[in-house]
């Protein structure tokens, strides 16, 4: 049987553009070329955790407009059930504008829209799903009072949270009182913690001041330098993939959603970040945060070619 995952989050419109370099304040620039594509953490999140084999609820609001009627139905094309997704009139869909320059890093501008109407009461309806799930994922783009509140539900039945505090704008403290395992990239570690992490010696540090602060399973996302990992004491620094990134758009999200669809599966920390790692370098060989997600079967094809084993020949 497959193991579910409640994803509560962002749902929003990307409109990406593309171009050498970017443009200082107030200059102007010819740009290469711009798309749209379904985005916002949530939605991201839980498309990886559908594409990684996993039975997925995406728990969300977008708006009654032109934006929102698409985004559903790209959602509902990828296979994800859209049930417990809200479409409200009080604000419009949220937005993403993403600049992407020639060394594929990602500048953006959220707006967030029909997101920061999500209700504590919106998850209501949702509490069956989160009995059925193994693991609660969640993000900082929508309202802090939502977030805490699926925390505290899914607490309640005992359920495994997974927090990626992200963005660091929508970062709330409460919030580490009611998470398990918390996936911060340099920004955010940064935020918490006041340590700048450039080295395994600044992440122990900002790792074991995440421990002080009642966090027990931590795995800082170091970006091309791969990720920290650390538990009771015990710490790994796992390297990245070595790939040619076109677009790290929704990256970090791809690791995070590989993260609790490996502790779904029972694994330790250690081996999730091993398989987030992959997943997320993976990711960023294609463009589109969602478009770009690789499947199950693109990640066991990797691990055969590289000779890597761990939990993942449990499903060869």
């Amino acid at each position: 049987m497959s193991k579910k995952i409640t994803v509560v989050g962002s749902i929003n419109a990307d409109v990406v553009a593309t171009t050498g370099k970017y443009p200082i304040r107030g200059e102007t620039k010819f740009g290469k070329t711009v798309n749209t594509f379904p985005g916002g953490k949530g939605a991201n999140q839980a498309t990886a955790c559908h594409r990684l084999g996993k039975e997925t609820f995406l728990v969300g609001v977008v708006g009654d407009d032109m934006f929102g009627s698409q985004i559903l139905s790209d959602i509902q094309k990828s296979g994800l059930d859209t049930k417990y997704i809200k479409m409200t009139k009080e604000a419009s869909t949220g937005v993403a504008m993403i600049m992407i320059d020639e060394t594929a890093e990602n500048t953006m501008l959220v707006i967030k829209g029909a997101n920061d109407t999500m209700k504590p009461e919106d998850l209501r309806q949702v509490e069956q799903a989160m009995k059925e799930s193994e693991i609660l994922l969640l993000q900082m783009e929508v309202p802090e009072d939502v977030v805490i509140q699926a925390m505290i539900k899914a607490k309640s039945m005992n359920k495994l949270t997974v927090l990626d505090p992200a963005p660091a704008d929508g970062i709330t403290f409460r919030a580490l009182n009611y998470c398990d395992v918390i996936i911060p990239n340099k920004q955010e570690t940064k935020f918490l913690t006041g340590v700048d992490v450039h080295n395994t010696e600044s992440a122990r540090r900002a790792a074991r001041h995440l421990d002080d602060l009642g966090v027990k399973n931590i795995i800082l996302k170091m970006g091309d330098k791969g990720c920290f990992v650390y538990k009771e004491g015990r710490e790994e620094v796992i390297p990245a993939i070595k790939v040619d990134p076109v677009d790290t758009v929704g990256a970090g999200d791809s690791f995070s959603a590989a993260v609790a669809c490996a502790l779904a599966d029972g694994v330790d920390l250690f081996q999730a970040a091993e398989f987030a790692v992959i997943v997320s370098g993976l990711a960023v060989t294609q463009i589109g945060a969602q478009s770009g997600l690789p499947t199950l079967d693109d990640v066991l094809e990797y691990a055969k070619e590289h000779d890597i084993h761990h939990y993942l020949l449990n499903y060869q």
